[in-house]
């Protein structure tokens, strides 16, 4: 019992999901169903969380980068949702992030 699947549109940098191309601006085009919607923009809350609790963690000096559990949260969310949009998206989506070799394997 698969569910239809509507086109999307998907700006990474705002985490906005639409469904009108012209309503704003966007990155990538995906087919997906409701529950692969839900998904995404589970991910895409839990990015914002951790943008939060970053920008704090930023005004603590002596933590750098590479020891900081929130920025691998971050970089690891990221690269769900990059691998999320390749799964659904459309040729250009997926040639796009081919070429970012942002994914395992890729």
């Amino acid at each position: 019992m698969s569910e239809q699947k509507k086109t999307y549109y998907i700006d990474i940098g705002t985490g906005e999901i639409s469904q009108s191309a012209t309503s704003s601006t966007w990155s990538y085009q995906i087919q997906a169903n409701d529950e692969e919607i839900t998904q995404l923009r589970e991910l895409f809350d839990q990015n914002y969380s951790t943008e939060w609790k970053n920008f704090f963690r930023a005004h603590t000096p002596y933590v750098q980068y590479h020891y900081d559990r929130e920025n691998d949260d971050y970089d690891n969310t990221t690269q769900q949702i990059y691998g999320m949009i390749h799964k659904l998206g459309d040729e250009e989506a997926k040639k796009h992030i081919e070429s970012m070799n942002i994914l395992p394997n890729s």
